[in-house]
């Protein structure tokens, strides 16, 4: 190989270990590998800017805004209050795959699971289920429905993009939908005589039960009314009285050596940990006060409204402190707790940097209620009901939704124009706020988008396609054109899993189509392989944001994922190898 193709190995290598890892943000691993891709001369910088207005990023970035309308507009209320009547938690499992399955096919997967996991946590509470009996099937039939059409997901997209690069025909916008269906109804039908078995059917006390998100960490201040005053923590047995446990007793900007033993005066601030409520009557019959109140969030004349929000994937806030992410201001809010599962915090809740799956007690202005949950980086899980949409807003979101669809299906527009028209007839509408669009847009995926694609490009001009080809072809051997499959798929499969699905599939199309012109095939079917095993990514919590979520949210261990997830994806890659020459054979007729 040329220094260039091991330079690429380098980087891919180097970025797929960032992207396992989690330490780095996605959207800056993919800039620091066009950087590293430009500064060795292995793109151009016009090559390398070319992803920003590549058609893909620009159709991803306008469907964001068209589910943000779909979503903010009130239009997936009627379903939330009818699935809110089910009772049985198997029902519930099943009612969520039928209702979210389609859905993902034209709504962000991301929204979607966002807008029913509160729902699916009432309901289990009311009926004393665990939530990870439902949870992950709801996730999993976000990412099936998402598949079954172009515009569904990202992936899908690129891969059409990509596809055309390598000169072959584009994908129409429901070209997937009938294998796609099929899929659906066959993992549906996995989850719920199969995979239901294999989830967990309890959760650990650590994790998400009921109304209660865990064991909470709360800062209390003593108060000169307080009955711990003058004692030492010791002495309070506050574990035996109250069910709650210190872990730091904080003095000023000084953390006492002897905690336990030190007299508590006035002024101090008790780190301690326990159950919400047991944390809450604590409080008041100790006389003690929160001692994250903020001038702000004082407004006597105000009602105000305790929620539990969980920071969501891809959250602008991850890595900040609350006071930087501004929901203080915005919504007058004030945090009181937070649980972090799987690790015990002993910060001040003022010192913590945010992460992926942080639950936080929150006090908030009930006025700001709405538009708290209309802010994409968290996830409410609060059992209130979100204020009332405007039935005739719903209404327009939907018929711009659909005209978006029959435009860019019917080819009377490419799909990004007709995307970008429809994101401006909602805002004109008023289905999101000016600045929605740009707040709620996960800017995330679309630099990733941007960056990554110019590395399809360096496998290609460094020649190092043509040698992972050459591996593979030897490989595959005589087993023909059909193997030869079966093996981008699964090498997709892996992929998606350790770096994501948009990453995998820029890396793979290329070397797809390699495959099949080295086969004197039609390469199309080996690209659909690609986009469909990346985006049906079940084995890991952290393969897809679906996943993440409702790993955080539902108490499943890394196991779980594994033990239900890789069944269903051996049962669709065998489908796979099925359906795919059916719909796409490898000699088309002409």
């Amino acid at each position: 190989m040329s220094w260039q193709a091991w330079a690429v190995v380098a980087v891919i290598v180097s970025a797929m270990g960032l992207f396992a890892s989690e330490k780095v943000r996605i959207d800056l691993v993919a800039l620091m590998v066009l950087a590293a891709l430009v500064i060795l001369g292995i793109v151009t910088p016009v090559e390398a800017l070319s992803g920003f207005s590549n058609e893909a990023t620009v159709t991803v970035a306008a469907m964001f805004a068209l589910s943000m309308g779909i979503e903010r507009s009130g239009a997936l209320e009627p379903l939330s209050q009818l699935l809110m009547r089910i009772r049985r938690p198997w029902v519930l499992t099943l009612a969520l795959m039928l209702v979210i399955a389609p859905l993902g096919a034209f709504i962000k997967n991301i929204a979607l699971v966002a807008t029913f996991l509160p729902l699916a946590l009432k309901v289990c509470q009311r009926t004393g289920t665990s939530p990870a009996r439902v949870l992950m099937p709801m996730a999993f039939a976000a990412q099936m429905g998402g598949v079954a059409t172009l515009i569904g997901t990202s992936s899908n997209l690129l891969a059409d993009t990509l596809a055309r690069k390598e000169g072959l025909p584009g994908f129409g916008v429901f070209e997937f939908t009938e294998m796609g269906a099929v899929l659906a109804v066959v993992g549906i039908v996995y989850l719920m005589l199969v995979g239901r078995w294999l989830l967990p059917r309890e959760v650990n006390a650590e994790v998400p039960v009921k109304a209660d998100i865990g064991k909470y960490v709360a800062e209390l201040e003593i108060t000169e009314q307080s009955s711990l005053l003058g004692k030492s923590i010791a002495d309070a047995t506050l574990g035996e009285r109250f069910g709650v446990y210190p872990l730091e007793l904080l003095r000023g900007e000084r953390r006492m050596w002897s905690p336990r033993s030190q007299l508590m005066a006035v002024g101090d601030v008790l780190l301690i940990r326990g159950d919400w409520e047991k944390i809450e009557e604590f409080r008041r019959q100790t006389h003690l006060r929160n001692a994250t109140d903020t001038p702000y969030a004082h407004h006597a004349d105000r009602p105000r409204v305790l929620v539990e929000i969980m920071v969501a994937p891809a959250s602008a806030v991850e890595g900040k402190r609350f006071v930087e992410t501004g929901i203080g201001w915005r919504y007058d809010a004030v945090a009181l707790a937070i649980h972090r599962r799987g690790q015990l915090l002993r910060e001040k809740l003022s010192e913590v940097a945010l992460a992926v799956g942080d639950v936080l007690m929150v006090l908030v202005d009930e006025d700001a209620m709405a538009n708290l949950r209309g802010d994409e980086s968290f996830i409410v899980l609060s059992e209130r009901e979100d204020a009332p949409k405007t039935p005739r807003k719903a209404i327009v979101a939907v018929a711009i939704m659909a005209a978006v669809v029959v435009i860019s299906g019917m080819h009377w527009l490419p799909i990004p124009i007709a995307a970008i028209c429809g994101v401006a007839a909602m805002a004109l509408a008023g289905c999101f706020g000016r600045k929605d669009v740009y707040e709620g847009m996960d800017w995330k995926i679309i630099i990733l988008l941007g960056a990554i694609l110019p590395l399809g490009m360096a496998i290609e001009k460094s020649g190092l396609s043509i040698v992972v080809v050459d591996a593979g072809m030897a490989l595959v051997g005589s087993h023909g054109p059909l193997a030869a499959l079966l093996m981008v798929y699964l090498l997709t499969a892996l992929l998606t899993e350790l770096m994501g699905h948009n990453p995998s599939v820029v890396l793979m199309v290329g070397i797809a189509a390699s495959v099949g012109h080295a086969m004197h095939v039609d390469p199309r079917p080996f690209v659909v392989a690609v986009a469909f095993a990346a985006a049906t990514s079940f084995a890991t919590p952290v393969g897809y944001p679906t996943n993440t979520m409702v790993y955080y949210a539902g108490g499943y261990r890394f196991t779980d994922f594994m033990k239900v997830g890789i069944p269903l994806i051996a049962l669709f890659c065998a489908l796979s190898m099925w359906l795919i020459p059916h719909f796409w054979p490898f000699q088309p007729v002409r």
